[in-house]
């Protein structure tokens, strides 16, 4: 059903009203102010994939402002921008999309989920051993495709679970849709989240299944998250007590243990876009959480700069039936929860600042300055739903609204 098609819903009653909020993981946009101290030093996503591309062609962030909040080449300001715009600081304590959207959500963690720079513990692996009744291979750092190239053959030939981790705090179980059923792959993982507890209670473990033969091995979209829970209380948690809807897209479910929302898990960029377009065209009320995960996990960590700026400008060009689809009591948040610049020596994540841009006819155009922690944005989303709450930010839907 097209958006003109709904019913128009009375601005007097917030729990009619409509939010979205598009994470474009990896997207951050320069130095937050103790980047220095995560070793990130230089690191400006888009900023630095504009100057290395000599430009990006962003027409319609452009007019919501994004070249108002942060320095993007070939994305000048402008001055009469439609949106709000704006640059949010982090301040919980790491730089992977468990936190970013904790913190998003209001929550934040005062110390870091624990990271294994030289593979987990023995007595780890032992206890996943003796669990899953498969031995395990790798245990190491290193990336996605790295690991399936160096040790595919030998879980061909022994059967064992491929291990391995990041400079983020993730466990992750690689093998093959062919050779290990995708149903027990995900019951080690699941396995797996319920043992790593503190101090080992890493941020996520990710069932990674991939297809292929030697030289032509190929990561599916089978991928699944199992995030530990939340410590504390998020806007989901929020909005689910008030009776509002929550809808997800991409990995979000993962990322919150499935605690107060429910996602539709997309391929790709471009099926999450579909997917959130479906939302705005059918939703007579609630919220959407929405991750685009391709900029990060396609490009980002794999040092893919045209691939990166490929997916930034066809965000661009679908941006415009996303803003078609909105009604007249409609907020959209388009934000990202971490940094991932592939011009650097790093293939990991970021701690970058991150881009807010907000669209919406009753959105009054110009700055919201530098907000001083992504959980502003979860507080303004319960303010526009007639909460309360505010979690560890301040909302900005005074400054946001037309009077």
């Amino acid at each position: 059903m097209p958006a003109s098609a709904l019913t128009p819903v009375p601005h007097d009653d917030p729990a009619l009203r409509r939010a979205l909020i598009v994470v474009l993981d990896g997207v951050g946009c320069g130095a937050a102010p103790d980047t220095d101290a995560y070793g990130d030093t230089g690191s400006d996503t888009i900023g630095n994939i504009a100057r290395a591309v000599g430009g990006l062609t962003l027409p319609n962030l452009q007019q919501l402002g994004l070249g108002n909040a942060t320095d993007v080449l070939g994305v000048p300001p402008i001055d009469h921008p439609r949106g709000g715009y704006g640059v949010m600081l982090p301040r919980s304590s790491g730089k992977d999309s468990t936190t970013g959207h904790w913190e998003i959500a209001g929550l934040h963690l005062e110390k870091p989920f624990p990271t294994y720079p030289h593979g987990f513990p023995s007595e780890v692996i032992d206890a996943f051993v003796a669990a899953t009744g498969r031995p395990v291979i790798a245990n190491c750092v290193a990336s996605g495709t790295e690991v399936i190239t160096r040790f595919a053959e030998e879980q061909q030939r022994t059967g064992a679970w491929i291990v391995y981790t990041s400079a983020d705090s993730v466990f992750q179980v690689a093998a093959h849709e062919e050779w290990v059923p995708l149903e027990e792959l995900y019951r080690a993982c699941e396995t797996a989240r319920r043992m790593l507890v503190a101090p080992h209670d890493a941020s996520r473990v990710i069932a990674r299944p991939f297809v292929g033969t030697p030289g032509q091995w190929k990561r599916t979209a089978n991928r699944r998250d199992y995030s530990i829970q939340p410590p504390g209380i998020t806007l989901l948690d929020v909005l689910e007590s008030a009776g509002v809807p929550r809808d997800g897209v991409g990995k979000v479910d993962d990322l919150f243990a499935g605690r107060g929302i429910r996602s539709r898990h997309t391929a790709d960029n471009v099926e999450g876009l579909e997917a959130i377009l479906q939302w705005l065209n059918t939703a007579p009320r609630g919220f959407c959480f929405a991750n685009l995960v391709d900029f990060d996990q396609q490009f980002g960590h794999r040092n893919d700069v045209p691939g990166f700026q490929g997916a930034l400008e066809a965000f661009d060009r679908a941006l415009p039936s996303l803003l078609a689809a909105l009604r007249e009591d409609d907020l959209l948040f388009i934000t990202a929860d971490h940094g991932n610049d592939p011009t650097t020596p790093s293939t990991d994540h970021a701690r970058e600042r991150v881009p807010v841009l907000v669209a919406g006819a009753r959105v009054r155009a110009g700055s919201l300055g530098t907000r001083d922690t992504f959980s502003d944005l979860g507080a303004t989303v319960a303010d526009w739903f007639g909460q309360a709450w505010r979690g560890q930010g301040t909302s900005f839907l005074p400054t946001l609204l037309h009077a």
